[in-house]
């Protein structure tokens, strides 16, 4: 009969890449993670991972039976949340990793209260508009906007209906007066974004049932999302931002919509795990809490 322990050994080597990285994480030694792997191989009669003195990768039957393990994990897992129900404990440290603009400005006052309401629940925040790599790094959940280009992590809906919106600050329309339709935002200055070495200068909206981009330029462009915002705070030109990380700054009149008769880009903010065995009661109610705290700042959205 196959050993629990082995299973899950296995299943983190196979998201580590390395053996002493899922030994430290099972903690275990290494000559103990090494037996596990060799004892599971001599069950299945099959070799799982193909290795030499610098790598280690699945063998194409390791990578069959990666999915039969997770999945079996994964329903044990959840099947010990079932009988826990209520009892689960709020404990331990969640490593949670999220957009730096909308992670500073929205979901920090946000942790700060759900933090409240679990004491003995820690936190440990990574801020970064970098996709977090949920297999390698030391990060249980993610908050992204957009659907993950990995299709094996999980993806689960906090506000689906979010959409990117034009604005500027009052002082800056009162200089350069407002466009009046998308295509006059080349003679406008636009702050930019950059991710993964693209700089996000092609702006999508659509009406009715027309979608059209429009080539934008500005004299600033930054990787950082709350740096862009904060340009467009001071009046150095005109933003394309999700609604959720500046909604607070159109109520409070901060910043003003832009030509809010057309609709932008579609911009689902999702949990994202890399296993639903990592959707603990801690993750649940903290996705809840979110997705309640989300739902009043949709209200006043342009589109609605």
């Amino acid at each position: 009969m196959l050993r629990l322990d082995d299973l899950a050994l296995f299943v983190s080597t196979a998201d580590h890449g390395s053996l002493s990285a899922a030994a430290r994480k099972r903690d275990v030694s290494p000559a103990v993670a090494s037996a596990a792997l060799k004892r599971l191989e001599q069950q299945l009669d099959t070799r799982l991972f193909a290795r030499s003195t610098r790598s280690l990768r699945l063998t194409p039957e390791g990578e069959q039976f990666l999915a039969h393990a997770r999945n079996a994990l994964e329903s044990l897992a959840e099947g010990q949340r079932q009988l826990a129900g209520g009892r689960e404990d709020i404990a331990g440290v969640l490593q949670l990793s999220a957009p730096s603009d909308f992670g500073r400005n929205v979901l920090l006052p946000w942790l700060d209260e759900f933090q409240h309401e679990h004491p003995r629940l820690g936190i440990r925040l990574h801020l970064s508009d970098r996709v977090a790599d949920l297999f390698r790094q030391a990060v249980d959940i993610a908050i992204r906007y957009g659907e993950p280009e990995d299709s094996s992590l999980v993806a689960l809906p906090l506000v689906p209906g979010n959409r990117r919106v034009l604005c500027a600050a009052p002082t800056y329309l009162e200089r350069h007066g407002r466009p009046r339709q998308p295509e006059e935002l080349t003679g406008h200055n636009c702050l930019l974004y950059q991710l993964g070495g693209r700089v996000h200068d092609r702006w999508t909206f659509s009406e009715g049932r027309r979608e059209f981009v429009v080539a934008v330029t500005g004299n600033r462009i930054c990787d950082d999302a709350d740096v862009v915002r904060r340009w467009a705070l001071a009046g150095q030109g005109i933003i394309y931002k999700s609604w959720l990380d500046v909604a607070e700054d159109v109520r409070a009149g901060r910043l003003e919509l832009v030509l809010p008769q057309y609709l932008g880009q579609a911009t689902p903010l999702n949990l994202i795990c890399a296993h639903r065995a990592q959707l603990s009661k801690p993750v649940r109610l903290l996705r809840e809490f979110v997705q309640a705290r989300c739902a009043t700042l949709l209200v006043g959205a342009p589109w609605r």
